[in-house]
């Protein structure tokens, strides 16, 4: 090896402060083509980054012909392995060219584009602490003849130091982009939780209750139970799959109920309404099961439409129980969705009428299976004299016990509705 003068040694110290005094991915690149460029002597450097998902090496900044930095070259890919820069870093060697046009492996084509004339060449692995390749730096032209063994290095030692420099400040971006995406989640879990009510509103004769979990940050579920005139409506709504998407196509659903009943509509046309709306929105492989319910106090009567939603449990004050399978596609496939007059349920003094989303009977148990709908039946049957609050809070403690404590792999909502004896 040879001496490295000392003047380059204290250079090469205040390049590694300089690269380490910001995480700013952009002053790092930049910090990065000049120090190569004045550090070595020579007219310009160009940097790429490793792309280990595509194998391919992408140009993040460069000097341009003029001396200055130009961006034009950003994006530029390299697969790994063609021409110099790319065999640079598969190789993790370096490659000291003193005529570039004598090598086949160098790309004339950009000294035609922007009439500049490549002499000599260094390509540099920048390898990280890890042994791992972070990305290829080039130097262009030596200013005084061509580079030497002290150029490389030099080069080399530099390489390290951007190498580190890079790795730092990717992983600070991804960092700072990680907490902004859990901040926006966060957030977007305090939105839509606020949408659900805090309780049911007070009707005469009946005592009921909601409840969701969502199995990530926001979730595809959600339930409502509005105050009409003599009664209330009641929603359970379900979107394919959880997390952000899923939460405002359901909520949608449940600003719309909302709004249609405000306008009068009945249970009928508000979800024909609601179903003709989402059919526009939403694309294709996506759409909402829910379950609306109507309940008259003063027939004790709930109306009900299951567009795709199931099971719809009817517990008996005789003890007796009717499971009932959806009634109606689900929501936001067809525009014109197929639907009946909503089912008539009577509630008698002691019935309970539960509705929960897949959440819950699909739940897996480790080697237990599904917790199914025959346990949900039997909670129901042995909590009925509990508070509607309760009994959902016993189904939830429950499944959480069936499943070990695991991680959901679905939302978990439900709605009961117990008349008073």
């Amino acid at each position: 090896m040879s001496q490295i003068p000392e003047t380059i040694l204290y250079r090469l110290l205040d390049v590694s402060r300089q690269l380490g005094s910001t995480a700013d991915t952009r002053a790092v690149q930049v910090g990065i083509v000049n120090c190569l460029r004045d550090v070595l002597e020579a007219e310009r450097a160009t940097v790429f980054k490793y792309d280990k998902e595509k194998d391919e090496l992408v140009a993040v900044l460069a000097h341009g012909p003029d001396g200055g930095l130009d961006d034009s070259f950003a994006g530029l890919r390299i697969p790994m392995g063609v021409g110099l820069a790319g065999t640079a870093g598969r190789e993790s060697e370096l490659i000291n060219i003193p005529d570039a046009y004598a090598d086949d492996r160098f790309n004339q084509e950009i000294d035609r584009k922007t009439g500049y004339r490549t002499r000599s060449l260094l390509t540099v692995p920048m390898i990280g602490s890890d042994g791992s390749l972070v990305g290829v730096a080039q130097v262009l032209n030596k200013k005084e003849g061509v580079f030497e063994q002290k150029d490389e290095e030099i080069a080399m030692a530099l390489a390290a130091q951007c190498a580190v420099a890079m790795r730092r400040s990717q992983l600070i971006e991804h960092r700072v982009e990680l907490e902004k995406v859990q901040q926006d989640l966060k957030l977007a879990r305090e939105i839509q939780q606020s949408t659900f009510p805090n309780h049911c509103p007070t009707i005469e004769g009946y005592d009921c209750a909601g409840y969701s979990e969502p199995a990530e940050d926001t979730g595809g579920d959600t339930w409502d139970a509005i105050s009409v005139d003599q009664g209330a409506v009641f929603l359970l709504g379900d979107a394919t799959g959880h997390g952000v998407g899923p939460a405002i196509s359901v909520t949608q659903v449940r600003s719309m109920l909302r709004m249609a009943l405000l306008l009068g509509a009945d249970v009928k046309m508000l979800v024909d309404h609601l179903n003709r709306q989402l059919a526009a929105d939403m694309p294709p492989s996506r759409f909402v099961t829910a379950w609306f319910g109507l309940l008259d106090t003063n027939s004790n009567d709930m109306l009900s439409i299951a567009a795709g939603q199931g099971p719809l449990i009817h517990l008996h004050s005789n003890g007796n129980v009717d499971v009932h399978a959806a009634d109606a596609p689900p929501l936001g496939i067809l525009a014109d969705l197929p639907l009946d007059e909503p089912v008539r349920f009577h509630l008698e003094p002691g019935d309970i009428f539960y509705v929960a989303s897949d959440g819950f009977a699909e739940a897996a148990g480790p080697g237990k299976g599904m917790f199914g709908t025959d346990r949900l039946i039997e909670i129901l049957q042995s909590e009925r004299s509990q508070p509607s609050s309760e009994i959902i809070r016993t189904i939830h403690e429950a499944v959480e016990t069936f499943t070990g404590g695991l991680p959901a792999d679905d939302d978990r909502t439900s709605v009961l509705i117990r008349r008073l004896d």
